[in-house]
């Protein structure tokens, strides 16, 4: 393990997991876990996990089993890592007081994070069960039908999409949902613009078909570091094994040698065809909106299925939010962008959240502490065009380090009264965007840039905030610290 990622591994537990199943047990322990027997995978997955998350925030991680139709011990997981205790017990972090804690955690982690190639071994639990060729069926697994407008079922919403780049030999894993079709075919809807896109079509360019595997039950890391932008070239494998300071282990694919995690709990191998299509969609996506409607997608052809004995197959619900992995995308999204924010060399950032009624991409804040004229100008320009904010925006707000982020109360006040709509609201037109986005016009979108600072040149005029002092603060808590308590 890397001497610098042990350090941070400061959890309840000296080491990381090995597999969803020890993590599972571990949140479990923590009370993180309710189980759900009975359950039809018809809707009544979709629509628990929904219930779920629209009860509280922190909701608990549902485990299905005795899926109707299917054995016991076929078991569907949703929410894996979406609450902040279960999120710090992925990462190995100490147990956080609120939301925040972990985005500070993870902008400490990134100051040591280093990406570790995983090792290759000849095999592992994922090999108990294959299935080749005329054999295989998707439907032997619980696949849900999350949504009541879905045009079926779908395999991969929690998913892991691995390809090699043709030309740099590198590999991607991203999250990309995969709809069931038939025993053996599936589609996968990859958004234009995406690294997965870029490496089919590099493929496609040549007449060839898209070799690919589709995990879709794993360590919770691997889905986290698939659901967000990391840097092209550097692999999704590699960076999540840095969050946990030891490699995963791969198994050569049998069919073409693409690296299968040896721990997880099921793995799909085929090629996406570059010519035969079939009707894919529509489904309810992360926007909380029907976005995409039913389209001609690649046909991927699957002929080797491998999968542990009981498999837990990993599922995610997108909706109208909150859902079941938008809390854990907020935190993990906060502190990405402000990693990238520190290495454009943006100084006196003081906070970053992304908020999850902008389903942690629409509605970005960045607190500043502001150290000369143009600075906040700066901080919403950089965030909007980074790797990790730019991908279907919509509002990037700044505001000062009196001002906390993630508090939507307090960043609607200061945009009340430290903007100024004529002179500190800027409109950039044709940015990154994407068929989800129900607003967007040709995969392109405007971003609404809004300096809710208050003016550099009336710092030490401005107005006072009107509110007790720390040091009153502080004598009310000591004083009346029963009462306080009951409040």
């Amino acid at each position: 393990m890397q001497d610098g990622i042990q350090r941070s591994w400061l959890g309840r537990y000296n080491r990381p997991h090995d597999d969803l199943r020890e993590f599972l047990e571990r949140a479990e322990r923590e009370g993180e876990v309710v189980r759900v027997t009975g359950a039809d995978w018809d809707l009544e997955i979709g629509a628990l996990s929904e219930i779920a998350v629209h009860k509280k925030q922190d909701a608990p991680m549902l485990l299905f089993d005795e899926i109707k139709g299917y054995p016991k011990g076929f078991r569907a997981v949703a929410g894996t890592s979406n609450s902040t205790k279960r999120l710090a017990l992925a990462l190995g972090f100490p147990d956080p007081k609120n939301p925040r804690d972990l985005v500070l955690a993870y902008r400490d982690r990134m100051k040591l994070h280093r990406p570790i190639p995983p090792v290759s071994v000849a095999t592992g639990p994922v090999l108990e069960n294959i299935d080749r060729d005329e054999a295989v069926d998707l439907l032997k697994f619980p696949v849900p039908r999350l949504h009541e407008e879905d045009g079926g079922r779908y395999i991969g919403t929690d998913d892991v999409v691995i390809m090699r780049d043709p030309e740099g030999g590198w590999i991607n894993a991203a999250t990309y949902r995969a709809q069931v079709h038939g025993p053996n075919t599936l589609g996968l809807w990859i958004s234009p613009g995406k690294q997965g896109r870029q490496i089919r079509d590099k493929y496609f360019a040549q007449g060839k078909p898209c070799p690919v595997l589709i995990c879709c039950g794993h360590d919770p890391l691997l889905f986290l570091a698939a659901n967000h932008e990391v840097r092209y070239g550097v692999s999704e494998l590699d960076y999540a094994a840095g969050h946990r300071g030891e490699p995963f282990q791969v198994i050569p694919s049998e069919i073409h040698g693409l690296p299968i995690p040896a721990h997880a709990e099921i793995v799909l191998e085929g090629e996406i065809d570059p010519v035969e299509t079939h009707a894919e969609g529509p489904f309810g996506e992360f926007t909380g909106y029907y976005a995409s409607a039913q389209s001609q997608q690649p046909l991927v052809r699957i002929r080797r299925v491998y999968h542990r004995n009981d498999p837990i197959l990993t599922t995610a619900t997108p909706m109208r939010p909150p859902n079941d992995i938008l809390l854990s995308k907020c935190i993990i999204k906060a502190g990405m962008i402000w990693d990238e924010l520190e290495r454009a060399g943006l100084s006196g950032v003081t906070g970053v959240w992304c908020h999850e009624a902008g389903v942690a991409r629409l509605f970005n804040v960045i607190a500043i502490k502001q150290a000369y004229a143009g600075h906040a100008k700066q901080a919403l320009l950089t965030a909007a065009g980074c790797q990790s904010g730019a991908y279907v925006g919509r509002f990037m707000v700044v505001v000062d380090e009196d001002v906390d982020p993630s508090d939507l109360q307090e960043v609607m006040w200061a945009m009340c009264t430290r903007c100024d709509p004529a002179e500190d609201i800027d409109i950039v037109r044709k940015m990154w965007s994407g068929p989800l986005d129900p607003m967007a016009s040709a995969s392109t979108s405007s971003r609404a840039l809004i300096d809710a600072c208050r003016p550099f040149g009336r710092l030490a005029s401005f107005p006072k905030v009107t509110q007790a002092s720390p040091a009153l603060r502080a004598r009310m808590e000591e004083k009346f610290s029963e009462i306080i308590a009951k409040i």
